[in-house]
This record gives structure tokens, sequence and C-alpha cells, in this order.
């Protein structure tokens, strides 16, 4: 799989190998044509600092990948696919900082605890019906992760690779196998 850097933390690169993944890293503005050309199974949109909607090539970039290969992102990972599937992101009054913050995984009902340090949301309004609620933050109720509605693309908000931290989402890097799997 390649996995786009936006800054990722070394535990993040840790949990795919562990979970079966034989990872590239390629920076932040590598073009998707040369990734496509590798023929991975699948693409990781890492975590990273900042202001989502100012990184305008990277969204067309991403946009290049959807339809053609399985997409996983996590924290601004998600908050980059969130605009490039044609959402909006909103800024929050405070951000949501913590390792014990309860979130709800939708399709599963199960409430995970998960470390969390960022301070935009995916506006789950503005992607229309094009991807729903992955997983809810229960405290605010804000956008913690987006399903695509056809295609075998997600994302989260938190961080399930916290180091130290709650482990209750690392499930979600074996979900990404399995939906790579299903899709080679």
């Amino acid at each position: 799989m390649v996995a786009y850097d936006f800054g990722i933390k070394y535990n993040i690169l840790r949990c795919l190998v562990d979970a079966g993944c034989d990872v590239t890293v390629v920076p932040a503005t590598f073009p998707a044509e040369e990734a496509l050309a590798m023929n991975p199974d699948g693409i990781f949109l890492s975590n990273g600092p900042g202001d989502p909607e100012p990184l305008v090539k990277v969204q067309e970039e991403i946009r290049k990948f959807i339809g053609k290969k399985p997409i996983f992102g996590i924290c601004l990972g998600h908050q980059l696919l969130g605009l490039a599937l044609g959402g909006k992101t909103i800024k929050l009054k405070f951000g949501n900082h913590g390792s014990n913050l309860p979130v709800m995984d939708m399709e599963t009902r199960k409430v995970e605890i998960t470390a969390q340090n960022h301070g935009f949301a995916v506006d789950l309004e503005s992607l229309g019906d094009v991807a729903c609620l992955g997983h809810e933050n229960l405290n605010d109720q804000t956008v913690e992760g987006i399903r695509h509605c056809t295609l075998p693309i997600y994302s989260v908000q938190h961080h399930p690779e916290a180091s130290p931290g709650p482990h209750d989402s690392h499930y979600l890097f074996a979900r990404f196998v399995e939906l790579m799997e299903k899709n080679r």
C-alpha cells in the first residue's frame, strides 16, 4: 500500500505493518499517477497538522484515487478525504484534544475511547449522499469518521494508533486490510 505522509506518526506505520501491510511512504506532494503506477492495493492518508482547506493540490491528487483504490484516512487525511469527496470542513470553537474521548462506530454501535488532537471537523451534510457517518463523537456529536456510500473508502478523525493511549480503535487497520483484499 502507499501511505501519504502529511505528518505521519511512526506508530501508524507500525500498526499498518502489524496488520499485514507492506507500506511505501510517499511525501504529501507525491503525484497520484506515480502512486497508481506502483499498483498498490490501497492508499492511506496520514494525520498531520493544520487547516486542510488550503491544501487544494493535495485534494486534487486524492480525487484521482477515488473509484480506483481503497482509501483509509486518519485525522488530517480524514479531513482531506472529506474535501476531496466534495464536502467542507468546519473550524471547531475549541477543538477536541485528549486521550479519553468517546466515539461510536455507527456500523457496530460499539463505543470506543479515543485519542484526539484536532481543531477541524468534516461537515457531513456538505457530502450529501456521497458519504455517511462512520463514527460520531459522543461528547459534541461532531463527525469522527465517514464511509463512502458505494466505494471502499473510509476515514476517522481520531487517532486509532494512539501511543500511549487507548487501543479500542486498532481494528480499523484490520478493516482496511480486509477492504484491500476484497478489492484486489
